[in-house]
């Protein structure tokens, strides 16, 4: 379980930088700073996944849910987003060094 915790951690950090990388690309571009929202980033890669995030967390959970949690989330830039679900995920996969050390049982 650790390990794949620690492999999505891996692919969260992959998708923040390379969200990182096109923000600054954009940003030299345009002379100014760009940062994209995670809800463009997310209707650009799958518009209809979206909606149908939007539609379960209402059924299943609560329709104000997805007015107060995922709209502000909708609205951080994309890689920050990634960088926040990376943290939280190696976090959880962290195992805690031996006390005594590495050589002992």
């Amino acid at each position: 379980m650790r390990f794949l915790l620690r492999f999505a951690s891996l692919v969260a950090l992959v998708v923040a930088v390379v969200a990182g990388t096109i923000d600054s690309i954009q940003s030299v571009a345009a002379s100014a700073v760009v940062m994209t929202p995670m809800e463009d980033a997310w209707k650009d890669v799958s518009p209809t996944s979206l909606a149908n995030v939007q539609s379960l967390i209402s059924y299943y959970v609560h329709p104000r849910l997805y007015d107060l949690v995922m709209q502000w989330l909708l609205f951080q830039p994309a890689f920050a987003v990634f960088l926040v679900i990376s943290l939280l995920l190696w976090m959880v996969a962290y195992k805690k060094p031996a006390v005594a050390g590495r050589f002992s049982v």
